[in-house]
């Protein structure tokens, strides 16, 4: 996607957006902290992506920053996120992603969340690492249970198979593996069986939907 597309897709979505195509000016304009997030390419003229983070980070400025990038190699992606990236996409990506995931960081940018989750009839205890639908234990195992909070904690929206991928097993995703599929098969029969149904819907071709008021 082209700035101006991106631009455009973004204001479709709600956002408010400022365009900016040189590193130094972006940098300038960052740096007034009068945003709620950053979309940072990793190539820009006159100062790349990671030189601009690396200043703003050090200048004590924490505002949410979404890296956008062609450079798709894992050591690119650790760079961008080790410099203080806080989420790293990578081109080609659709426009509906990118709204997804700034809408994510906007939300961790918030208050803390409860170490306790309660949808509907459905309690997501952090703290003990423990769910319960109706009081019953789900006896998740530790990746099911880091699915299952990230889904509640993103209810509504479509996220894609690569956001889950990276949340829940922290690396980029391969579209080669299966593992997401088998994991959502094995928590929503845990759910059923304890009477917790139709809440993870698959969205053919893009993802999963959690409904946080099924």
């Amino acid at each position: 996607m082209t700035a101006d597309e991106i631009v455009a897709e973004l204001t479709a979505h709600g956002f408010e957006v400022e365009r900016v195509a040189d590193g130094r000016e972006g940098l300038l304009l960052a740096a007034t902290g009068g945003f709620d997030a950053i979309t940072l390419d990793r190539m820009l003229p006159s100062m790349d992506g990671l030189a601009i983070i690396t200043v703003l980070r050090g200048a004590g400025i924490e505002t949410p920053v979404l890296m956008i990038s062609a450079l798709s190699d894992v050591d690119e992606r650790v760079k961008g996120l080790r410099a203080g990236g806080d989420d790293y996409l990578t081109k080609p990506f659709a426009s509906e992603e990118m709204s997804a995931r700034l809408e994510v960081l906007l939300r961790r940018r918030g208050a803390p969340p409860d170490p306790v989750l309660r949808v509907g009839e459905l309690e997501i205890d952090n703290a003990r690492h423990e769910a319960r639908h109706r009081g019953a234990d789900l006896r998740l195992m530790p990746t099911e249970f880091k699915l299952l909070d990230y889904l509640a904690r993103n209810p509504n929206q479509t996220l894609s198979r690569t956001m889950i991928f990276e949340a829940v097993w922290g690396y980029h995703y391969d579209p080669g593996t299966n593992l997401i599929d088998v994991h959502i098969a094995r928590l929503r029969r845990k759910m059923e069986a304890a009477g917790a149904r139709s809440l993870i819907e698959t969205v053919r071709g893009a993802g999963y939907l959690f409904h946080a008021t099924a």
